[in-house]
């Protein structure tokens, strides 16, 4: 369950900062940027912020 919402936040963080830089201003695409940049460090080191904070509140895999 853990990862289907950290997937899910991620895809739906993705999709606000790319409608955000087409509609408001072409500076959005950092932040889509460093979700990507999570992703890639999550996928290498197995660690994930999300994942812990999931966690915190209870969250099981």
């Amino acid at each position: 369950m853990k990862t289907r919402i950290i997937h899910v936040v991620a895809g739906l963080f993705i999709l606000i900062s790319l409608i955000l830089a087409v509609k408001v201003n072409i500076n959005w695409l950092w932040f889509t940027a460093f979700v990507g940049a999570n992703l890639f460090q999550s996928g290498i080191t197995k660690w994930c912020l999300m994942g812990i904070i999931l966690e915190k509140f209870g969250i099981k895999d």
